[in-house]
């Protein structure tokens, strides 16, 4: 088990960031012959990405994404351990500032001019990665994900509901499964919250359509003006 506070809350969340910096969109549709930057929306996520190259690079993409966030996270799970009873302050940190790190280099890539996508993927991973008290939580807020998505045809609403589904969840489980309280978490109850408003903000957009009506659903016709990413 590592403890040096330096590793911990230096060196591993600079590497966290540098893997999230990792562009799949971009990579990915430069392959195909495409600037995903210059296409659909213009994000460089899994979305714009299968409505400009198809379903399969979108999911390709969407995989990815998920994947630089949760590699990160579940390294930093292990490396940093967790005391009998719970994570001490210092062991919280030490994930936060890697799953902080990987999300920040997708949201703000130094390869792409500190600029990305909006995180949601990514975020997952991280979750998914933080094993355990984390990990059922955003299961349960993937499924959300899923069933709003289908439901309703939006991504964007889908990520939305998640997010806040999220916090609930994570709080809920924790409690019940193994009588940790927000208080006794209380850094991950903030990194919860953080990244439910980093979500809201990044697709604060997506709303703005979603209530006026004209937001993009799955299967329909693409738009080609590009919007903010």
């Amino acid at each position: 088990m590592i403890e040096n506070p330096w590793i911990l809350l230096g060196a591993f969340p600079l590497a966290a960031y540098g893997i999230g910096s990792t562009p799949f969109g971009v990579i990915l549709s430069r392959a195909r012959g495409v600037d995903i930057r210059k296409a659909g929306s213009g994000n460089v996520g899994a979305t714009n990405v299968g409505r400009v190259l198809g379903r399969r690079w979108g999911w390709l993409c969407f995989a990815l994404d998920v994947l630089k966030g949760f590699a990160p996270a579940l390294a930093v799970s292990f490396l940093a351990g967790c005391d009998a009873g719970g994570p001490t302050t210092l062991q919280q940190a030490a994930w936060l500032a890697v799953g902080a790190g990987a999300i920040l280099g997708h949201v703000l890539s130094f390869w792409l001019g500190f600029r990305g996508g909006k995180g949601v993927a990514t975020a997952l991973g991280v979750v998914l990665g933080l094993y355990p008290y984390f990990t059922f939580a955003g299961l349960a807020a993937l499924g959300v994900w899923i069933a709003v998505t289908l439901a309703s045809r939006y991504v964007s609403l889908g990520s939305i509901v998640a997010a806040g589904a999220f916090l609930a969840f994570f709080v809920g489980f924790n409690w019940a499964f193994w009588g940790l309280s927000p208080a006794r978490l209380w850094p991950l109850v903030v990194f919860c919250a953080v990244i439910v408003a980093l979500i809201l903000f990044r697709h604060r957009t997506n709303i703005s359509r979603l209530l006026a009506g004209t937001e993009n659903k799955i299967g329909a016709a693409k738009k080609q003006t590009k919007t903010p990413a």
